[in-house]
């Protein structure tokens, strides 16, 4: 098989917060739009966090506990992230989500800017194209 790079097939558009955005904002847009999670970049764009579901876990625990609902998503992050780079072997990364059992991982440029995510989705739609190249 061809070598495929993540860069082929990762999502570039991306709904991304600021480290000082309202947690309960943040936690809003993931509902409405249906997202499980998203990056968090600074004002150059460098990836410092991720702000999943999971996380948000912890602001309805302190607002149950303690009733404070204010906070930021720098508060609730978890850093650091791990990620892959646009030049990631496809095939190399398929063997990383069997190992690592993750749903998808931000890809940075060797700068630390995030550049787009790519999913155990997107992997297997590159499988198919391969395969369809293949029969064709």
């Amino acid at each position: 098989m061809r070598s495929v790079k993540v860069a082929d097939y990762m999502s570039t558009r991306l709904l991304t917060f600021k480290p000082s955005t309202n947690v309960f904002d943040a936690m809003q847009i993931l509902i409405s739009r249906g997202f499980s999670g998203a990056p968090v970049v600074d004002e150059a764009g460098k990836l410092v966090g991720m702000l999943s579901e999971s996380d948000l876990m912890q602001v309805v625990m302190q607002d149950s506990y303690y009733a404070e609902t204010v906070g930021i998503v720098a508060d609730f992050m978890h850093a650091p992230v791990d990620t892959v780079a646009p030049t990631t072997d496809i095939y190399q990364l398929a063997e990383r989500f069997v190992r690592e059992r993750r749903r998808r991982f931000p890809v940075v440029g060797s700068d630390g800017t995030l550049v787009g995510q790519i999913s155990r989705r997107d992997v297997l739609r590159a499988a198919i194209r391969l395969v369809d190249r293949q029969t064709t």
